[in-house]
């Protein structure tokens, strides 16, 4: 070092750190080989700390102040300098300021399903992502395991492994939650509660705190999709005649004003349906078993007289006992007008299974 360069080196005596980007988390003054001045003014904004190092070792931390650097409020370095209380001459300390903020809008996902076993689905693969927010909470603990000598220590830095953390221990505390899959979107408030609880440990011993956590979205196979919807519509259809009901008078009118007499038997078959149907649905639920509101169901001509409501199990056994033919003419529900068995596309199988009768 020259002469010009030890003298103003020894005039360092103003020591700051303005944040001028979103994601730094440490930054470590440069002072180059110069020497701090005993005595420098030191300010600390609010929302940082200042970690002094002694030669690798973490000595004091200074929260928001301005101070004078003197024995009096440096105790550690003071002891590890061995500094007696007439020293005034310059030092040589590392000095890293801490972001004390909360770090917001940070992204979390599962880069592959996850598989929880859930008491209705089995075995479930869900998918799910959100944000999460987080600050440093002891700065001598995060400078140490975290930092190490990194100069300027971004929140790139550590997010991946925050992120890590999180979706490795997010399929354990959603099965411990004990939350239905069908229960996870209405919950998800409570889930990131839970979660922020059990997470907090883990942000704690990298001298961390997770401030909030949140769930945007947890998704599901397409299959289990359609297993919720169906299951929504079940509850959505509380008394399944009149839900007959209506159903069949919206296909009705879907005839137009010139088929009246027609819409009309369909009308009188509709309502006759949706009462046998009610029944019939009754009676499978004194049984133990809930018949599907949705299975189609048929009416065949006896005459003029319509004989229903029939499934196809049913519809099948009488086209087996050549009650009905090709010829025959049915209806089901949805329909305009009543039309020749053979037309139904889900019965041409049925017909084609038949045994040829006996030659006369």
């Amino acid at each position: 070092m020259g002469f010009w360069d030890k003298i103003f080196g020894e005039f360092i005596d103003v020591i700051d750190w303005i944040d001028e980007s979103n994601d730094t988390m440490v930054y470590r003054f440069e002072r180059y080989n110069n020497e701090i001045k005993y005595g420098a003014k030191l300010t600390v904004r609010e929302s940082q700390a200042a970690v002094f190092v002694n030669e690798g070792e973490i000595a004091d931390v200074l929260g928001p102040g301005i101070y004078e650097l003197e024995t009096k409020n440096l105790p550690i370095l003071t002891t590890l300098q061995h500094w007696d209380h007439g020293f005034n001459s310059p030092f040589k300390a590392e000095i890293y300021f801490v972001n004390l903020r909360k770090f917001t809008d940070l992204k979390w996902g599962t880069k592959n399903p996850i598989i929880i076993r859930d008491k209705e689905f089995g075995v479930v693969r869900l998918r799910a992502f959100g944000t999460y927010e987080m600050r440093i909470s002891d700065p001598a603990l995060f400078l140490k395991d975290i930092v190490g000598t990194n100069g300027n220590f971004n929140v790139e830095d550590i997010s991946n492994q925050l992120r890590n953390i999180i979706v490795s221990r997010f399929s354990n505390i959603v099965a411990d939650s004990g939350i239905p899959v069908l229960d996870l979107a209405s919950r998800y408030d409570q889930l990131s509660e839970y979660i922020t609880q059990k997470l907090a440990k883990e942000f704690e011993n990298y001298g961390i705190e997770l401030t909030k956590f949140l769930i945007e979205n947890i998704s599901v196979p397409p299959a289990v999709e359609e297993a919720i919807d169906k299951r929504s519509s079940m509850g959505v259809v509380a008394d399944l005649g009149k839900y007959l009901e209506f159903q069949t008078a919206e296909s009705m009118t879907q005839g137009g004003e010139g088929n009246m007499a027609s819409m009309g038997a369909g009308m009188g078959i509709g309502m006759a349906m949706a009462d046998k149907m009610s029944e019939r649905f009754q009676k499978s639920k004194d049984h133990g078993y809930i018949p599907d509101p949705f299975e189609k169901m048929y009416y065949y001509a006896n005459g003029k007289e319509p004989i229903g409501p029939l499934n196809i199990d049913e519809v099948g056994d009488l086209i087996k006992e050549r009650k009905i033919t090709s010829d025959t003419l049915m209806w089901s529900s949805g329909m305009e007008n009543w039309q020749k068995a053979s037309r139904f596309d889900e019965l041409e199988s049925l017909f084609n299974l038949l045994t040829p009768p006996p030659l006369s």
